[in-house]
């Protein structure tokens, strides 16, 4: 397939998640309620985490129909957690849209919130299985993950003596457990043998390290009308990202009192209210220092390993589109600017 075909198939893959998507909710209801989680599953995406349970229940030998109410659970899920995580970071817009807390209030917010991880646990009760108790086991599994995830990232704000090895561990819970878990529920829906399964889980897991490690380094070099973001948020929250730890770990001198200063940024706000040159300076300047590390550099090679270890976890898995869209979802994903 070319990569304008593997576009075409995955835009039909989305498309088709999205269609789903709009009926999960009673289409004659109304009030705030019905409204705000409407008004989240419409709010598109790249339905990645939905997509990849399609995929991988294909790439297990499965029907792609039969995973996708789990797809749909997966992706449900997903966007409960960033209802609640806008909450908490003060977000005012997702997307480009209003967070629902704006647009709407914060206890509508958290009850949206719990309201789609309620519908999310009524779709995955819809799958087609002879394992339904070890499918709720395992969505289970995710979403506690993510939330202790969440919790160890709150937790770190407060700390400043956080390494890298820490930051892997709030990683494949807070980003990596869902994406893992995704890959492996399409897996035993597809009926996949024992070793499809732990390959598939494998491809998960470091697809899931890949994914925020190219999240981090966007936040530095991206592109900001393309990555949607302000370029350098991350830097000035004081958010303990690969690039920051790994850089403060190799540091020294002034360039060690910098980075000491951006990690303390969160729990010590600075005193005065700074200007936006002050704050382009400071994200300029630390970006540098990255350079001059040889962080940015790292950071790349670390996306690029990860992403093909996934892949390599794909080889065993019998030849087909479905496996040559996971593999080409990887480069993707490695490539991403947004």
């Amino acid at each position: 397939m070319t990569p304008d075909q593997f576009n075409v198939r995955y835009e039909q893959l989305r498309r088709q998640v999205d269609r789903y998507l709009t009926t999960v909710i009673d289409a004659g209801s109304s009030g705030s309620l019905d409204d705000a989680c409407r008004y989240v599953l419409t709010g598109g995406g790249k339905r990645l985490r939905a997509i990849l349970v399609l995929l991988s229940c294909e790439a297990a030998g499965g029907r792609r129909a039969r995973a996708l109410p789990a797809a749909a659970a997966v992706e449900i899920m997903h966007n409960f957690t960033l209802v609640h995580d806008d909450i908490m970071d003060h977000a005012r817009t997702r997307r480009g849209r209003a967070t629902v807390h704006i647009r709407w209030d914060l206890n509508t917010a958290l009850l949206a919130g719990d309201t789609l991880l309620a519908i999310a646990y009524a779709q995955i009760l819809r799958t087609p299985t002879d394992d339904l108790c070890r499918i709720l086991h395992l969505f289970t599994q995710g979403v506690i993950g993510v939330c202790e995830g969440q919790a160890l990232d709150l937790e770190f704000e407060r700390r400043n003596d956080i390494t890298v090895k820490d930051y892997f561990t709030m990683v494949e819970q807070k980003t990596g457990i869902l994406i893992s878990v995704a890959s492996e529920l399409g897996a035993r829906i597809g009926k996949g043998t024992p070793r499809d399964i732990r390959q598939l889980r494998t491809f998960g897991h470091h697809l899931g390290r890949a994914f925020q490690m190219q999240d981090d380094l966007l936040d530095v070099i991206g592109d900001e009308r393309q990555f949607g973001k302000t370029i350098g948020g991350d830097i000035l929250e004081g958010k303990r990202t690969y690039l920051l730890l790994t850089a403060r770990e190799r540091a020294r001198g002034s360039d060690r009192v910098l980075l000491d200063t951006v990690i303390k940024r969160k729990s010590h706000p600075p005193a005065r209210k700074e200007t936006p040159s002050q704050r382009r300076e400071l994200v300029s300047t630390v970006r540098q220092v990255y350079d001059n590390l040889g962080v940015i550099d790292r950071t790349r090679a670390e996306v690029v390993a990860n992403t093909q270890r996934a892949r390599r976890a794909l080889r065993d898995l019998r030849p087909g589109i479905a496996r040559d869209m996971l593999g080409w979802l990887a480069d993707r994903l490695a490539h991403r600017i947004s």
